[in-house]
C-alpha cells in the first residue's frame, strides 16, 4: 500500500483489551478479553466536505435519495414511500418521554445534503460529520477511499485510547471538573437541551479534544457504522431507543452494530456516549445522527 493511502490517518497499535461493560446496558456484557491487530484509523468522522468529494467523483446516490418500495417494507404507509430520511424534532405534537416515534419524523427530501429536509443545506457545515447514511452508503464511501469500515472490536479499542476498562474515552467521569469533552445532550431528553457543550445538533469534527490515539469524536456527535452484524447470543434483541420509529425495515432485515452514541445521548436516556456502548441499526435506515469513519488494515 503506498504511503499516500494512510496520509492523515492515526496508527492504532492493536493489542489485548477488556471489551464491553457490565455497568450500563445488558447488550454490552459480558466483559471479555479481545485482541485486535494494529491498523490505521481516520482521526475524524467523514465530513460533509469529504462526502461531497466522493459524490462529485462518482455520482453516487444515497439510500435516502431513493424512494423505498412498499413491497419491501411490510406495513409501510404508501404515503411514506418517498425518498427521505428520519430527522430528530422535539417540537412534534404529542412529544412523550420514552416513545421515540414522538420525537422522530420521516421527512421527505431529507438526505445528507439537506440534513433537516427541504430548505436546509450545508452552509457552515463542511467540517461537520455527514449524516443520513445507510450502511450501503458507508460501504460505498469506504470502497471509494480505498479503506474499510472498522469492526466493533477495532472501533472500541481505538475509542478507549489505551484506557482499558474506563467508562469514557478520557476516564471514568463524564464531565471532569465540569469540562464538556464531547457533543452529547445536556438536560432532560428529549424536552430540553441546555447546550452546555455549545451545540444543539452536530459539531465540527475537531471541536473537542482528541483521545490518546489522536482520534476525535469517538463518543458523541454522531453514531458510526461498523463492519459487524448485530448479535446477542442467547438473549433477545435490544429495543432501539435511538431509532426513528418510522419507516422501519422489516424485522428479518439484518442489522449492523453502530458505535459511539451521538449528540442525542443524555444522562437520563440512552447513555451510549461510551466506548463500550453498542446499538443495532437496520442496514437501510439512516438518520440525522448516524455517520461513519474508515480504517485501513495493511502492513505498517
Amino acid at each position: 500500500m503506498p504511503p499516500a493511502a494512510v496520509q492523515g490517518m492515526c496508527r492504532i497499535p492493536g493489542g489485548r483489551f477488556r471489551m464491553g461493560s457490565t455497568r450500563f446496558y445488558p447488550e454490552e456484557a459480558p466483559v471479555r478479553v479481545v485482541e485486535v491487530a494494529a491498523f490505521w484509523m481516520d482521526p475524524v468522522p467523514v465530513t460533509n466536505a469529504a462526502f461531497a468529494r466522493f459524490v462529485a467523483d462518482t455520482g453516487y446516490v444515497t439510500v435516502a435519495e431513493t424512494a423505498p418500495r412498499v413491497e419491501d417494507i411490510p406495513g409501510l404507509d404508501p404515503a411514506l414511500a418517498v425518498a427521505g430520511s428520519a430527522v430528530f424534532d422535539n417540537t412534534l405534537p404529542g412529544l412523550q418521554d420514552g416513545q421515540p416515534d414522538t420525537w422522530w419524523t420521516y421527512r421527505p427530501g431529507a438526505f445528507w445534503r439537506q440534513p433537516l429536509g427541504p430548505g436546509s443545506d450545508l452552509r457552515g457545515l463542511d467540517d461537520h460529520p455527514v449524516v443520513h447514511l445507510a450502511h450501503a452508503d458507508a460501504l460505498a464511501y469506504a470502497q471509494w477511499a480505498g479503506k474499510q469500515l472498522p469492526t466493533e472490536a477495532e472501533w472500541e479499542f481505538a475509542a478507549r485510547g489505551g484506557l482499558d476498562g474506563a467508562d469514557y474515552a478520557w476516564g471514568d467521569d463524564l464531565a471532569p471538573g465540569g469540562a464538556m469533552l464531547a457533543n452529547y445532550w445536556q438536560g432532560f431528553f428529549p424536552f430540553r437541551n441546555e447546550g452546555l457543550d455549545g451545540w444543539q445538533r452536530t459539531s465540527p469534527v475537531r471541536h473537542f479534544p482528541p483521545n490518546a490515539y489522536g482520534l476525535y469524536d469517538m463518543i458523541g456527535n454522531v453514531w458510526e457504522w461498523t463492519a459487524d452484524a448485530w448479535s446477542l447470543p442467547g438473549r433477545p434483541e435490544a429495543v432501539s431507543c435511538c431509532s426513528s420509529g418510522v419507516a422501519q425495515a422489516p424485522a428479518a432485515l439484518r442489522q449492523q452494530v453502530i458505535k459511539g452514541g451521538s449528540h442525542l445521548c443524555a444522562e437520563n436516556y440512552c447513555r451510549r456516549y461510551r466506548p463500550a456502548a453498542r446499538h443495532p441499526q437496520p442496514v437501510d435506515t439512516g438518520t440525522s445522527h448516524i455517520g461513519m469513519r474508515c480504517v485501513l488494515r495493511s502492513p505498517a
